[in-house]
């Protein structure tokens, strides 16, 4: 009985992060992100070039692999300046701060600027994989990983404070290392973004990178027994 019990609340363990991170994090901060955006954008005109890119990238590395200095992952990404503090009472905390970081990414061509960081639940993934009490393989993470992203794309989807104001960007490392590998794949879904505001001409259909996954291909990847159901039936 006992081991049911920690086979269940493992299986929760991802589901839960989701809906902590979006009820914490995400629903406070997504729905002032354009504010942001159009803050910095009339301090510094033409620097966010396409208003369709002035959205939070979400980096979600299945391998839960988290850089705390995103220009140490690749030399590609190089740190611009904090978007306008959101400072809230929350929890007993006065004046919690929450704010995100513009980078430069840097193409063979060009220069792209976006709001980018990491979805930080995942290093509680990898940091539980290592300690010895919480009992979690390197093939729970994995698993892990992907409900976690399944999970939160799904609330995402259904939050309309939220709309049109993140990009999920979930992806798998090659297995040698390729030191632009990180700016490649976010590259790719800015001009995804582009894209979508500005049309491509017939017959320019833009390739998904090698690591770049989509939904659909994520959820074929995840086990389809005993996945954790949803707190609620209606989604909120």
């Amino acid at each position: 009985e006992m081991s049911e019990m920690a086979e269940r609340s493992k299986q929760n363990v991802a589901h839960g992060l989701a809906w902590s991170y979006y009820i914490g994090y995400l629903k406070i901060v997504l729905p002032r992100v354009k504010k942001s955006m159009e803050e910095f954008n009339r301090a510094n005109p033409n620097v966010l070039a396409y208003r369709e890119t002035w959205k939070l990238h979400i980096l979600v590395p299945l391998s839960c692999d988290v850089y705390d200095d995103l220009e140490k992952a690749d030399s590609n990404i190089q740190y611009l300046a904090d978007l306008t503090e959101t400072t809230l009472t929350r929890a007993g905390t006065k004046k919690r701060v929450y704010k995100h970081s513009l980078y430069r990414i840097r193409d063979a061509d060009k220069v792209w600027h976006c709001a980018v960081e990491y979805a930080t639940p995942l290093q509680s993934l990898y940091t539980m994989s290592q300690d010895e009490c919480a009992a979690l393989s390197w093939e729970d993470r994995l698993e892990q990983a992907k409900l976690f992203y399944r999970t939160l794309e799904e609330i995402l989807r259904g939050s309309k404070e939220c709309a049109g104001t993140y990009r999920l960007i979930a992806y798998e490392e090659p297995g040698e290392a390729e030191s632009h590998f990180l700016s490649r794949e976010i590259l790719w879904h800015l001009r995804q973004e582009r894209d979508e505001e500005y049309p491509v001409s017939w017959g320019e259909h833009p390739h998904s990178p090698c690591g770049a996954l989509g939904s659909t291909e994520l959820n074929l990847q995840i086990s389809g027994t005993d996945l954790p159901q949803p707190l609620r039936s209606d989604g909120f």
